[in-house]
């Protein structure tokens, strides 16, 4: 029995005796507790993901460029933060010239970190072309690229360092409010702040692309706190979860270690190396078991590099997807709306007996 399993079997059991009450045992009580330690039990089983041979192991690195100030007006200076994360890569790659550090198979950029499209700005295609020769190694780039005319594309592209762009994941749970406007014409029509709001357009995806022969899960970050999205992209054949994601808009805030603890439990769930990448931090490298390798500081240029696992292998909790979550929520809702009825029943007879 794995650590996980006896931990969830003794939460299990203290829920159980919470629930049977400190005065006397009675069957409903029991019944509550025993569903309690079975749910606890189960949920621990699905989620957990087996130790088990990786396909292979890579070296991969996340690049934290950083930003060069906090705030919402971050983006006004696009071009810095392209610079910032270009010359990180460059440093990285003088590094591995050096014998210093190991070159890397995967390079992971992330989220904003070309606001200029590469598809339209020759300077900023030329950036990012001496960024992958450099490190000879193609680059899973965040860029945001234009749309048809007034919308925007928040893509997170493979930058070759010989043939330049190639696939992309375009990001297709959006952020209502801040990449788009809910009820847009409405809101305009009502408030002059309307047209400051984001107009970007969701891509349709499976989240997957091909990064140097690896099959990455794209979430980006936003996406990590959806479970469907990356059920749908390790299904489709990822064996390798990528996070690229901008917290510079949340300053100092916590937000960024939530986005920490939620690509743990992605890494737990499938049984994926996570590698998440962000403008600002946390970075980090995150093992099949939840175990965060490394992990840079906010604010600060970092580049993590790290022997990673390459698994293709589905976890039950993979296999499954909401399955259990579901049928969770069902007993728990049929447990809750029993213990309302039996309550108004007593009351009830309470009255009648009172009168």
């Amino acid at each position: 029995m794995t650590v996980r399993v006896r931990k969830a079997v003794k939460t299990g059991t203290l829920l159980a005796w919470s629930l049977a009450g400190t005065s006397r045992v009675r069957w409903q009580a029991l019944m509550k507790g025993g569903t309690a330690i079975v749910l606890v039990f189960v949920s621990a089983f699905v989620v957990s993901s087996p130790e088990v041979t990786p396909d292979e192991v890579v070296t991969a690195t996340v690049v934290q460029g950083n930003v060069p100030r906090l705030g919402l007006d971050f983006n006004a200076q696009r071009r810095a933060v392209l610079d910032n994360h270009v010359a990180r890569t460059e440093q990285l790659a003088a590094e591995v010239t050096a014998g210093r550090a190991a070159r890397p198979r995967l390079v992971i950029w992330p989220e904003n970190a070309s606001d200029i499209d590469p598809l339209t700005n020759r300077d900023a295609a030329d950036r990012l072309d001496r960024a992958a020769r450099s490190i000879g190694a193609p680059i899973l780039v965040g860029t945001v690229l234009q749309g048809e005319p007034g919308t925007s594309i928040n893509s997170a592209m493979v930058w070759d360092p010989t043939d330049g762009p190639g696939q992309q994941h375009i990001k297709r749970q959006l952020v209502p409010f801040g990449e788009y406007l809910p009820l847009r014409s409405i809101v305009r029509a009502v408030s002059s702040y309307a047209d400051a709001a984001g107009n970007f357009i969701a891509g349709n995806g499976n989240g997957v692309v091909d990064l140097n022969g690896v099959h990455i899960a794209v979430a980006t970050c936003y996406e990590v706190a959806f479970d469907d999205l990356v059920t749908e992209s390790v299904k489709a054949g990822a064996t390798v979860i990528a996070v690229p994601t901008n917290n510079a808009t949340f300053g100092r805030t916590e937000m960024t270690f939530q986005q920490l603890a939620m690509s743990r439990v992605r890494a737990v769930e499938h049984g994926r190396s996570v590698l998440i990448a962000a403008t600002s931090g946390v970075s980090a490298i995150i093992t099949p078991t939840g175990v965060v390798r490394q992990q840079s500081e906010i604010f600060t240029a970092q580049a993590l590099t790290d022997e990673i696992a390459v698994r293709s292998d589905l976890t039950l909790a993979t296999r499954v997807g909401s399955i259990p979550e579901l049928a969770l929520s069902a007993i728990v809702l049929s447990l809750a709306t029993s213990a309302l009825f039996r309550g108004m029943y007593r009351v009830r007879r309470g009255e009648r007996t009172r009168t």
